[in-house]
């Protein structure tokens, strides 16, 4: 996987598939990484330009002394566009990606043509909970606050879940500063009245089981943008493109078909 070189910070990016095919950009969750991805991209990458980085602070990008601020995240996923000189890209976000998406896409609409937001919301909690969190994993680490997480992500039966020990890991072995700093970002980010004024093909998926962003908060800022198409995954919590990968690559395919991306 290879470092970019930005002006102030190195990020490390995956890209799969035809040069010429349309760009889908992949923007992960906080506390994970581009492999989150994998088999989204395994499936898409023979028709499209599948384009994922670690965020800031995550997996094998540099990581900045935190705080870090949302307009920085949005930021970086922009010069990671124009690096590979990716235009009309569908921006696919999870979580704290669905975030930078929202921000990006009201900052650079000549880069986005599409949205696909999942598990995400246009405020996720506020200045008081990242705080808290940030406090905590500063002061009792990554591991301590795993077992939360777990639940929040996968559900009351998480340790039982397939995927949860990989999860774990990540967040378990990243850099407590950048999860940290990306905290604040998130702290700071209220999106509700750029991105109701976004017009823009947006696909929003949710699932049942999600603690974090649970489907009533993912609907409210569904429901903020015009036209949207709606999904709800059932079984499924805070990161479906991993827990089911197949059926939320159907959902994209489908959206991707319908908007004539490919």
């Amino acid at each position: 996987m290879p470092l970019i070189y930005l002006s102030d910070i190195r990020l490390n990016v995956e890209v799969s598939g035809p040069a010429d095919a349309p760009p889908i950009l992949l923007c992960h969750a906080l506390g994970t990484d581009l492999s989150i991805w994998d088999d989204v991209v395994a499936a898409l990458s023979p028709r499209f330009r599948c384009i994922r980085f670690d965020a800031r602070g995550h997996g094998k990008s540099d990581v900045p002394a935190p705080p870090y601020a949302m307009g920085a995240l949005i930021r970086d996923a922009e010069r990671v566009l124009d690096h590979f000189g990716a235009r009309e890209a569908v921006v696919v976000g999870s979580s704290m990606g669905g975030l930078v998406a929202q921000g990006l896409a009201t900052k650079r609409l000549d880069l986005v043509r599409a949205m696909v937001l999942a598990n995400t919301a246009a405020k996720i909690g506020g200045p008081a909970l990242w705080q808290t969190r940030a406090a905590e994993v500063a002061t009792h680490g990554l591991i301590a606050y795993a077992p939360g997480a777990m639940e929040r992500i996968f559900g009351r039966n998480w340790r039982d879940m397939a995927q949860m020990p990989r999860i774990r890991f990540i967040l378990e072995h990243m850099n407590p500063q950048g999860w940290i700093g990306c905290a604040h970002a998130i702290a700071g980010a209220d999106f509700y009245t750029t991105t109701a004024a976004l017009t823009l093909p947006t696909l929003v998926i949710a699932g049942m089981n999600d603690g974090t962003t649970p489907p009533d908060l993912v609907r409210e800022t569904a429901d903020l943008i015009r036209g949207h198409d709606w999904a709800l995954m059932r079984g499924t919590g805070h990161l479906p493109m991993v827990e089911k990968p197949a059926e939320f690559t159907a959902l994209l395919d489908t959206f991707l078909t319908r908007i004539g991306h490919g």
